[in-house]
Formats: C-alpha cells, structure tokens, sequence
C-alpha cells in the first residue's frame, strides 16, 4: 500500500501547482488569473463589484470527522457565495487561502479543492488566487468577489412598515443535518432520508439566481441570507430597518424529511428553523403591492419561494421580531452563533457553536 503523501514532501509551491492545475480558467473575466504577485480582473461598465470572505476553522466551523475534504471544499465557497446572492450579485471570482498542519496529506487537499472547483463550475466563478502557510490547524479563508448593476445591490436597511416577508426555500434542514452527525445510529433512519439531511447540512446551495430575480424585480426592500438562523438574520434586518417583523410560525417552510426525523428524534423543527442556522436561503422583505407579481416571477422559474410574515412599525423597546403562533406573540432573541458570546448569554446554540463544543469533547480528525 503506498503511503500518503504528505505537504512537507513536495513545499508550498509544489503543493499550489498540484492544486490549481485543473481548476476552471476563464479568459474572459480573469485574463491574469493564478500565478502571478495579483490577478487580473474584467468588470463590465454599468456593474459594481461586492466583495465578502469568511474564514472556516477546523473544531470551530467543521469537523474533520463529520465530512469528507470534498464536501468541506464546496461548503466553504457556498458560504460566501451566498454572502454575494443575498446582495443581488452573481460571484464572478474566488481567492482561496489554506492553513495546513506541517503533516497535512496533499491528497486530501486535492479532494478539497475539487469540491472547490465544482461549486464554482457550477456558478461560473473563477479561482483567480490566494495563498498557502502552515498552522496547527485546517483554517480556510475564502474570499469571493461578484458583480450587480449599479445601484441594483440589495441591503438590509430597507423593510418597511406594511411590507411582507419571504423566505427563498425549507430551513432546518441544516441542523437537522448536523443532528443525525451527533447522534447517528441512536435514531432509525432510511437511507434517503439520511442522504437529504446530509446533503442538506454539508452541501448548501447558494440562492444566486433568486437573489439576481429579486434585484432585477427592484420590489425587494431588504435582504439577508440565512446563515446563523432565521430569528438572527431577521434581527439583522429589522435593526438595520429600524422595524418589527412579525413572522408565522404556521407558514415556516421545513421539508418533510427534516419534520419526519424531528418528530423521531423529539425535537421541534422550527426551533431548528428559527437557530439553526447553515441554511443559506434568502429572507427579506418585499414591497406588498407587487408581491404577486414577484411570486410569479419565482415560481416561473422553479424556485420555492415563500410569504412567512410582514413588516412592523417598531415597538416602544425597538425593532423586534416576533413569532405568531395561535393568535399570541412572542419576541425572539437571535441566538445566532458568536465567536465571543458576552458572559450571561444563552439560548440554543447554531451549527457552529455546536461544532466547537463537539471538538471540544474530542472530534479531531
């Protein structure tokens, strides 16, 4: 059997041309890509450039023994293009840096940067950089960089009273994902249902082309993607709007696999729903008068697309968000994930955090 081959053996710069050599070049958008000190970029006249990044960290954001270097690859760029969909623009180009152990196995990052290559074949985006230094641990920080007609970019800041709330497809199903990975094996499972939650927590897909729809509609006040969990980024919104929203808890989309699999496990779905998080569609708010014809515009197009609440004028404590159930309120804290969590803090914990504590109680991989 031949032995892995590991990072030391081949240096920095043997290691980056074993990974780049096969990744999809475009010309066009990208005449100077990898291998020079910058690369070289198109932009059409008449398009702004949005530009986000994210940092994933080994015991903090994934487990390696929760997900293969493939799945871990294309989650990691997913994540940050759908930073690009909730602003209305479509991800044009990728910088990827890697922080790798000393005994990294190379063919393990091979594996990463073809989950890499595939998200962006599938959303015609180009690797055009980055860089490779050794750490004691996998950190992968992603940057990507995409293009929207000027003064097209959808913001948070712009819910108002009377406006009606949607959200892009099912939530949950992350989490429900994540749950199955903690507790596999003490919960009967069919396999297609496993492989649904699976697909749903490691591999997320993107709403780029609903967030391209709702720019081009100009009917959309406010977006955000859901990241760290609906209550969450609907805070986001309603802080940044300075409004309520109101949301029934009746009309939250969750797929029936995850709403099966809850009802096992004895866990409430829209809790997931609601702090989840990890679920990556687009949430936001729509001016009331043209919903109906943005609706159309969404289901024309196959893409689930769902009213879940309204807008409100702010309480006399603030911007709020409140859950409908019943006829009766109650407010929701956003308890989405927080690298530095202020002491006294509590509530159901997101993806991420859960992650961290499981690494904590000894996930390595």
């Amino acid at each position: 059997m031949t032995s892995a081959l590991r990072v030391t053996e081949i240096g920095e710069f043997g290691l980056i041309h074993r990974l780049t050599a096969s990744l999809f070049h475009n010309a066009a958008t990208a005449p100077i890509g990898v291998g020079d000190d910058a690369a070289v970029l198109e932009y059409n006249e008449g398009e702004q450039m949005v530009a986000t990044t994210d940092a994933l960290v080994e015991g903090v954001h994934f487990l390696c023994a929760t997900t293969s270097f493939f799945d871990l690859g294309y989650k990691s760029v997913a994540v940050s293009m759908s930073d690009v969909a909730a602003m209305g623009a479509v991800p044009r180009h990728v910088l990827i840096t890697l922080c790798i152990p000393n005994d990294a196995i190379v063919e393990d990052l091979e594996q990463l940067y073809r989950g890499i290559d595939a998200i962006c074949r599938k959303y015609d985006a180009v690797v055009v950089g980055g860089d490779v230094a050794r750490a004691d641990q996998l950190v992968i920080n992603v940057t990507v960089l995409g293009a929207v007609k000027r003064g097209r970019a959808l913001l948070r800041s712009g819910a108002r009273s009377g406006d009606l709330v949607f959200v892009t497809g099912a939530l949950g199903g992350s989490a429900a994902g994540l749950h199955l990975l903690e507790h596999d094996g003490s919960v009967v499972v069919m396999p297609d249902e496993r492989q649904r939650l699976l697909t749903m927590h490691l591999l997320p897909q993107p709403q780029v082309q609903a967030g391209q729809l709702l720019a081009a509609s100009q009917l959309c006040t406010s977006c955000n993607d859901v990241s760290d969990g609906l209550a969450s980024e609907l805070t986001e919104i309603c802080e940044a709007s300075k409004c309520s929203i109101v949301v029934d808890r009746e009309r939250i989309p969750i797929d029936s696999h995850v709403r099966n699999y809850a009802a096992r496990c004895k866990c409430d779905p829209v809790e997931w729903a609601l702090f989840g998080g990890e679920d990556y569609q687009l949430v936001g708010s729509v001016d009331r008068m043209g919903a109906g014809r943005l609706d159309a515009q969404m289901q024309a197009s196959g893409i689930p697309f769902h009213w879940i609440g309204h807008v409100d004028a702010p309480t006399a404590d603030g911007p709020a968000v409140w859950l409908s159930e019943r006829g009766a309120r109650r407010k929701l804290t956003a308890h989405g994930y927080n690298h530095f969590r202020v002491q006294g803090d509590s509530g159901l914990q997101s993806n991420e955090n859960r992650s961290d504590q499981a690494s904590r109680d000894g996930w390595r991989c």
